[in-house]
């Protein structure tokens, strides 16, 4: 297997490596580096703060204060985990699959994917059913990638993380369905901003199609885990999981469904099940198997009552944020946030800081901090564009920040 998928990497190489290392911008010269284009990019995304953010944001179950509850970062370094493992056994380039694992989910919004629908409320406006989504965390991820997250240069200046377009790729196309006729990579290159809906395209390498099914991988088990660690589950859930596995395997006992096991076992099916020709796929009972116990997930843990108690204090929270930030805007025109927010200093403080960052607020101010390297990304002028920048804001919040800021905006 693992020459097979060699032998179709090196086939390729020379027709989409070039494609797969190029950067927007060229990167800041050191002279002495040892790494390869795509080690770069993963400790580029290491030290980025957005990723340093995901172990206070949530994975499923909202601001955890149990230290032993999974939380996004610790959901991150699963995907890494299992994505190298995959690449390492199919011979394909663990670096760039650790690189798109590292990052994918870095513009992911507090309080998980709940989160994510509030924002994305903010942004519609009235338009048809099926029109796309104006906020998902694929393309927000990219979206951070590309514009918010800086490192300093050997000069002290803020600079883009520039990634290559393996992983750039690969973090917008991590999302999508298992299929059961095996995922493949598409053949050709495109701007990854015209895509308008997750899932719509397969990534362009094999890398990118390890971590769209390790993002998979690494959740079902682990969901199941905590919840049996804040008993959501009841006795009648574990005889479905018994069932779930007497179904698709056809015994009921023998097969432990918890996170190690249920990761070994998945990843020995996918690697011992794909191929070139076939694509990355698992058997057809795994296959099952996952489809089940997807539907378990949502119907004992995400659609459980306190989950979704909790979902009207976190929309309260982001709309009370939301609603408090745009009424600064003719203040932000005029340079006067720290005016209009001055009952919220914490607030005040960090959203100017941002728009300092961001926008043309107060460039005197950008040039001091060494801030104007980097791309003006929001239009202060408009309000349309004012309003992308307050939902970026919010955005890059944990879920202990963006509670902090409500309770400062909502205390006398």
């Amino acid at each position: 297997m693992k020459d097979a998928f060699l032998a179709v990497r090196c086939s390729q190489d020379n027709g989409i490596w070039a494609q797969c290392i190029c950067r927007e911008h060229s990167l800041y010269n050191r002279n002495n580096d040892i790494r390869s284009e795509f080690e770069r990019d993963y400790t580029r995304l290491l030290h980025c703060e957005a990723f340093r953010r995901l172990k206070h944001k949530t994975q499923v179950f909202f601001a955890p204060k149990n230290d032993h509850v999974c939380t996004r970062m610790e959901h991150v370094t699963h995907v890494v985990s299992v994505a190298t493992t995959i690449a390492k056994y199919l011979g394909l380039n663990d670096q760039l699959a650790s690189a798109i694992a590292l990052g994918h989910d870095i513009g992911h919004a507090p309080f998980g994917h709940f989160g994510e629908v509030c924002l994305n409320g903010m942004l519609e406006q009235k338009k048809g059913q099926n029109a796309p989504k104006k906020f998902w965390h694929e393309r927000n991820s990219l979206f951070f990638a590309d514009y918010i997250e800086t490192l300093q240069d050997p000069d002290g200046y803020a600079r883009n993380l520039d990634l290559t377009y393996a992983v750039r790729d690969g973090i917008i196309c991590h999302c999508g369905e298992v299929d059961e006729d095996g995922i493949r990579p598409r053949e050709k290159p495109v701007d990854l901003y015209r895509m308008k809906r997750a899932g719509s395209m397969q990534p362009y390498t094999w890398e990118g199609c390890v971590v769209k099914l390790s993002d998979k991988i690494a959740y079902l088990g682990r969901d199941i885990e905590d919840a049996r660690r804040y008993h959501i589950l009841d006795m009648g859930a574990y005889r479905q999981l018994r069932e779930i596995v007497a179904s698709c395997f056809g015994f009921t006992t023998g097969k432990t469904v918890n996170t190690t096991v249920l990761i070994n076992d998945l990843i020995v099916d996918l690697c011992n099940q794909s191929s070139p020709e076939a694509g990355l796929r698992f058997s057809p009972e795994y296959f099952r198997f996952i489809t089940e116990l997807k539907k378990f997930n949502y119907a004992n843990i995400y659609s459980h009552w306190r989950l979704q108690e909790f979902q009207h204090y976190a929309s309260n929270i982001i709309s009370t944020i939301y609603h408090t930030l745009m009424k600064t805007f003719p203040f932000a025109r005029t340079g006067k946030i720290s005016f209009s927010l001055k009952q919220f200093p914490v607030l005040s403080t960090t959203f100017e800081s941002w728009l300092v960052k961001y926008t043309s607020y107060d460039l005197e101010r950008k040039a001091f901090l060494k801030l104007d390297r980097i791309q003006t990304v929001f239009d202060i002028q408009s309000e349309e564009s004012y309003q992308k920048c307050i939902i970026e804001f919010i955005s890059g919040m944990t879920d202990q920040f963006a509670i902090s800021i409500y309770e400062e905006i909502i205390s006398f």
